[in-house]
């Protein structure tokens, strides 16, 4: 971006910032308060002051969180070189947005840019000869337990009975905590944590009432490890099986479905 001027109007109530390069080579704080000036300079005239950075600038991204900017997320291809779309990271802070020196504001700033990992909600749901109950799913072809990902701001515990009604019509409480499977990245999807809760032990006249949200659900039915093993991706069986082991003892964390080694 052009050094000059530092602050443009992007469109009506929206500034846009950009700094010049050397101020990053010199002191940091300094920097940084050089660009918080701005940005109150910015916000006297617009509602929002946004800062768009390469996101292999790490200078330029500690700068701007210094200087108040919340992350906002990701631009992609927003930027032009040579023909070659890069993206740009979008950081933005708002007239109304509390001030840094108050707990909520500061605390705002920290939550716009650590991490955060996606969570799903499972269940295990047994009839009384011990088979475990399994959905088959319309999106992929291996059968999975029944939940899903759960909400931002919501209870895992209640966030998976909320899944299994929307899914199977069916209101079925989470009892305690079986199994934390923490999942790796995998074919475009970031790493998650997967929790599975005990759903108790029912007749197998359950099925019966249950009436399944077709868009997602092809098949629901209580099957034997056998047959989860030869239906299900190897991760879900070993998510299974370690679900049921738990049911002995107290809740257990793995990776994969896998435990880890003993020390």
């Amino acid at each position: 971006m052009p050094p000059r001027p530092d602050l443009s109007t992007l469109r009506d109530g929206v500034a846009l910032l950009h700094w010049r390069t050397d101020w990053s080579r010199g002191d940091l704080r300094e920097t940084a308060s050089r660009v918080a000036a701005l940005v109150a300079r910015g916000l006297e005239e617009h509602g929002r002051v946004e800062a768009w950075i390469d996101p292999d600038d790490e200078v330029a991204l500690r700068v701007a969180t210094w200087a108040g900017l919340r992350r906002e997320g990701v631009m992609r291809g927003g930027n032009v070189i040579e023909g070659t779309h890069r993206d740009l990271v979008v950081h933005a802070r708002l007239a109304t947005d509390l001030p840094l020196s108050a707990p909520g504001g500061f605390r705002a700033l920290l939550n716009s840019f650590l991490p955060r990992k996606r969570a799903i909600g499972q269940m295990l749901v047994r009839d009384r000869a011990g088979r475990v109950l399994m959905c088959e799913l319309t999106y992929k072809p291996d059968w999975d337990l029944p939940g899903g990902v759960i909400e931002v701001g919501e209870s895992p515990a209640m966030g998976v009975t909320r899944e299994i009604e929307e899914e199977l019509a069916v209101h079925i409480p989470a009892h305690r905590l079986l199994l934390t499977d923490w999942l790796p990245a995998w074919s475009g999807w970031d790493d998650a944590l997967c929790l599975v809760f005990d759903g108790g032990v029912h007749d197998a006249s359950l099925l019966d009432r249950m009436v399944r949200e077709e868009r997602e659900i092809r098949a629901v039915r209580f099957c034997t490890l056998e047959e989860i093993r030869a239906h299900s991706a190897d991760f879900t069986a070993r998510r299974v099986e370690a679900a049921l082991a738990s049911l002995e003892g107290g809740p257990l964390f793995t990776e994969s479905g896998r435990p880890l080694p003993d020390s």
